[in-house]
């Protein structure tokens, strides 16, 4: 499939819409687990099985479906896509126990997982370079909206109707999406002579897996030393998985790819970027409700300011990246969002809710900049014969950073209560419940300042073919 000439805004809509459904599912059980838990006489915590069983098919299926969109072409793997992905949504509505929601979790998972790399493949390889900017920009919303809408569309469904709408609410969402891509998806670019490299795609499977799994296990409360050991296993499979594929003559990723400079640059700091800013929307009402001792409506109007900062601040994004170029967007806006992180330490319940808005506010229009301008840049310098295996790491790599920001947020929670506990650190009755969140929010400052180092590094010039900065 050949670049075209000018891009198509309603096939990037179609894909950040797909993207969008499978974004908000992947969240939104969170608050309806109480519900799924009583129905199925299970306890929540026990009900979260499903969805940890999505998130590892996510994680595991995106490899392979590189390599489906490859060797069938990408317009009939994310048709595909579609259907597993709605008609597994009916199956979860109906599942009658926990153990089927679950299988049925995980079958949705795996049509998510083709959904998203394969269509943003689509966009890629549609896109000239000069375009890119603007394409990019339909993309990044899904990413930035569905983490702050998702607990309240699903709470919203759970309360009024059931958990089980969460899931029906896709049916006519994928309907659509599939009439609309198969007008708008381009034909062609199958290679029916690549083969699947089987060594690669096991130990990336595996490894893949073992990760997301240790990191489930550390940051929901689970076994410490299992945690560690699972994460363990999972790095060493990726690291064998990376060893073979430099090796092997038609590999599952090309990893030439990262002598891109910009694209690597994504992969490392970008990957600490979305690591922070994933892990702020679970901290964030935890602390306001558990530390501050806010009511639930309460912290969803306060949550609800990095919605209206992202939303704000998009229309203008890509002029001020056109304006600046890419790497002083990436530096200041981490530096600044590090310093919103700062003040999110330094908030006590004593603070006036318009105070602490304006800094979520701000964390929101910083997170937007940032965000849209990592997305942008991976590609920027990446050849088309390099796109597949590009958008696939990069696509895995989002993946682990959403399910590590989940992660290492909560960790952090547990340290520091632990760590204060331990040293009989006594807090005043107006902050104590909030300490440890507090402690976790400068912690997550530090993180997103080493997410600068990289930026600083590149080149002053880097993604101005995108940009059109001169």
């Amino acid at each position: 499939m050949t670049p075209a000439s000018a891009w198509n805004p309603r096939l990037a809509l179609l894909v950040a819409a797909t993207y969008f459904m499978e974004f908000l599912d992947g969240t939104a059980l969170a608050t309806a687990l109480p519900a799924i838990g009583s129905d199925f006489g299970v306890a929540p915590a026990d009900a979260n099985v499903a969805m940890t069983a999505y998130l590892i098919t996510v994680a595991m299926g995106i490899p392979v479906s590189s390599w489906l969109a490859e060797r069938l072409g990408p317009r009939p793997v994310f048709m595909a896509a579609i259907i597993v992905f709605t008609v597994a949504s009916l199956a979860c509505a109906l599942s009658p126990g926990l153990a089927l929601l679950t299988a049925f979790r995980a079958v949705q998972g795996f049509g998510g997982a083709m959904m998203v790399p394969v269509g943003s493949l689509v966009v890629l390889r549609s896109t000239p370079k000069e375009e890119l900017l603007r394409a990019t920009a339909f993309l990044v919303w899904p990413g930035l909206l569905a983490p702050v809408l998702a607990p309240l569309v699903g709470g919203a469904l759970t309360q009024f109707l059931s958990w089980h709408w969460i899931f029906l609410i896709n049916l006519p969402l994928g309907a659509a999406a599939l009439v609309a891509a198969a007008r708008l998806v381009p034909a062609g670019g199958a290679d029916a002579g690549r083969r699947l490299d089987w060594p690669g795609l096991g130990l990336t499977t595996l490894g893949v897996a073992g990760v997301v799994v240790g990191l489930e296990l550390l940051g929901h409360g689970g076994d410490s030393a299992w945690g560690l050991a699972v994460v363990a296993a999972g790095a060493a499979a990726l690291a064998g998985a990376v060893a073979w594929m430099r090796r092997a003559s038609q590999p599952l990723f090309d990893f030439r790819v990262l002598a891109v400079r910009t694209f690597r640059a994504n992969q490392t700091g970008g990957f600490v970027y979305r690591l922070t800013i994933s892990a702020v929307p679970f901290m964030l009402p935890l602390m306001l409700q558990d530390g501050f001792g806010w009511d639930p409506v309460r912290a969803g109007l306060m949550v609800a300011a990095v919605f209206v900062g992202n939303i704000g601040i998009k229309p203008a994004t890509t002029p001020l990246i056109r304006a600046l170029g890419f790497k002083p967007v990436l530096v200041g806006s981490a530096a600044a969002s590090a310093l919103t992180f700062a003040a999110c330490a330094l908030a006590t319940p004593q603070w006036p809710d318009a105070v602490l808005f304006g800094v979520l506010l701000l964390s929101g229009v910083f997170r937007s900049i940032g965000f849209s301008a990592y997305m942008t840049l991976q590609y920027a310098d990446v050849g088309a014969e390099q796109l597949p295996s590009a958008n696939a790491i990069s696509n895995t790599f989002v993946q682990l950073g959403n399910a590590l920001g989940v992660a290492v947020g909560a960790l952090l929670i547990r340290l520091a209560g632990a760590v204060m506990h331990d040293a009989g650190l006594v807090a005043s009755a107006a902050t104590g419940a909030a300490a440890p969140y507090q402690a976790a929010f400068a912690a997550i400052a530090v993180l997103m300042l080493l997410s600068v180092a990289d930026s600083v590094l590149l080149p002053r010039r880097a993604g101005t073919q995108v940009s059109g900065r001169r």
